[in-house]
């Protein structure tokens, strides 16, 4: 006798419900994705590039902090580093007011919120650092100094660009100022492998780890 391979009305209702059930769980977990996406959005501080403030940016977004610093701030720490220049030839920053301050600028105003940012060698095993005592990264990356494409860039022989690294949650994000919006990098591995590339001769980044005055006197930023 063949078996009868046809199923019941009953057992038809049963198999509906689990594919309804599964089709609520997946449109579950799609919307809790939205969410996280959405939260990481509006809660993430982006600040954006204007003039050559690049250095102002790259702060306030790694202190996540529109008010961390200020233009004024900024050069008033660059006249600080060299009270004797005229105002126009500061070597610290911009002779046409526009920023494009130089790492002893950001050097002082980590300084005067009691941090301190380390030059990370690029020798040195991205993978050894001890990411649970790092505030933050902060790179000098290459600029784009293609005419058309940034005559004030070319002009001012801004070659160099400041931007912030934070961990938000279990995820770190790349803030610079010049994207639409905060992209995510990932995890801890995801990170090390951002970090490696940017330090290749090729990215020819500078890296600096941003830790508190405290954890730079206890030197245990590098295992």
């Amino acid at each position: 006798m063949m078996a009868d391979n046809r199923m019941n009305d009953d057992q038809i209702l049963a198999t509906n419900d689990d594919d309804n059930v599964k089709n609520d769980i997946k449109n579950e977990l799609i919307n809790n994705k939205k969410n996280i996406k959405l939260f990481n959005k509006n809660h993430i501080y982006h600040e954006k590039q204007s003039r050559q403030l690049c250095a102002l940016h790259a702060l306030n977004n790694l202190f996540q902090d529109s008010n961390a610093f200020t233009k004024n701030d900024l050069d008033s720490i660059a006249e600080t580093l060299s009270p004797s220049s005229i105002l126009l030839f500061n070597p610290h920053k911009s002779k046409f007011g526009f920023g494009n301050y130089d790492v002893n600028v950001l050097l002082m105003a980590l300084q005067n919120k009691n941090y301190e940012a380390i030059w990370f060698n690029r020798k040195k095993d991205p993978k050894r650092l001890n990411l649970n005592v790092i505030f933050g990264f902060i790179l000098n990356i290459p600029n784009d100094c293609d005419f058309w494409k940034n005559a004030l860039t070319f002009f001012t022989s801004s070659r160099r660009h400041w931007i912030a690294v934070r961990k938000f949650d279990s995820n770190y994000y790349n803030l610079d100022s010049k994207l639409k919006e905060p992209i995510l990098i990932g995890q801890e591995e995801n990170l090390f492998d951002f970090l490696q590339t940017n330090l290749t001769a090729e990215k020819n980044a500078e890296i600096f780890i941003i830790v508190t005055k405290q954890i730079a006197q206890q030197n245990n930023w590098y295992n």
